[in-house]
């Protein structure tokens, strides 16, 4: 069974800013995430922020572009995009 993903309202309008090719990796991890669930070790510069958040490095660089998600139901797989931006502004 694939995990149900969800984008939070803050994290849609920060993948509507960012650039195509950051977008373009948030829409992979988000399709990695349905397919394999939250823990994504095979990403670059994944880590676990807590129990049920998770963050990974999109792009290194100047500027440098995160995502941050969480795990809402274990039971139920479900997660939820709650930041993409970029690293200055993530909330950990």
């Amino acid at each position: 069974m694939n995990w149900i993903v969800t984008i939070s309202a803050k994290a849609a309008k920060g993948i509507a800013r960012l650039p195509k090719r950051v977008q373009d990796a948030v829409a992979a991890l988000i399709a990695d995430i349905r397919a394999a669930g939250p823990v994504r070790g095979d990403w670059p510069n994944y880590s676990k922020l807590g129990d049920d958040r998770h963050h990974c490095h999109l792009k290194k660089g100047k500027p440098t572009y995160v995502a941050v998600w969480e795990e809402k139901d274990k039971k139920a797989k479900e997660v939820e995009v709650t930041y993409a931006g970029t690293h200055e502004k993530a909330p950990y």
